[in-house]
């Protein structure tokens, strides 16, 4: 069997990430300048890449990270198991876990082991991780898709290595990210290595 090369990249940066609103899976907030100019960068950088597919969510920000590779006549595919999570009634306001005791408890309670604590209205890693399932499922399918591109989100993000990898969702916020940075993982059929953590190289000194 092939080794399938996963490229698993964060959305470029929103005028909420700026201003520390939270989106969620309820915000279908486009990219910024500096987000579409990220994309760009990306793009120059990994263009040459043999992909044999992109994935995306169903939110407008993780396509337009990848924009460049749906035009350039690479397969996509959206699957709303790769949105972000859902922060219930709190999405669109701007909320720390110092500001907002209920929501720093949340925080606590999934570093704690309790991934089915969610804030009111919202979802919990657990069921996050649930919805994801059948896409990892997907992508073990085809194992003649070589090197795939997967553009999603922050909290996504960290809940999908946490299940390739094999890590309880507790250990989560260990996988650090920013806008438009790249996770690289390889598949051999038995399981996942990381092969790249936290890469921001694309993205020069500007970053």
């Amino acid at each position: 069997m092939p080794v399938q090369q996963l490229y698993l990249l964060r959305h470029g940066q929103t005028d909420f990430n700026v201003q520390g609103i939270v989106q969620g899976s309820g915000i279908d907030s486009d990219l910024n300048d500096r987000g579409r100019a990220q994309a760009a960068q990306f793009w120059a950088v990994y263009k040459e890449v043999p992909f044999a597919r992109v994935y995306t969510s169903g939110l407008k920000r993780t396509q337009q990270s990848v924009q460049q590779f749906i035009e350039a006549g690479l397969p996509h595919e959206r699957h709303l198991g790769l949105n972000e999570i859902s922060w219930g009634n709190r999405e669109g306001s701007r909320i720390t876990p110092q500001e907002d005791a209920e929501y720093g408890q949340v925080l606590t309670e999934w570093t704690l082991g309790n991934d089915h604590a969610r804030l009111p209205g919202g979802e919990s890693p657990a069921e996050v991780a649930a919805r994801q399932r059948p896409f990892i499922e997907l992508l073990q399918s085809r194992p003649h898709d070589e090197i795939v591109l997967v553009c999603l989100h922050g909290r996504a993000l960290r809940v999908l290595l946490c299940q390739l990898l094999g890590y309880p969702l507790s250990c989560m916020d260990g996988f650090e990210h920013q806008n438009l940075c790249l996770y690289k993982l390889h598949y051999t059929g038995a399981h996942y290595t990381i092969r790249n953590f936290l890469d921001v190289s694309h993205l020069g000194a500007a970053s």
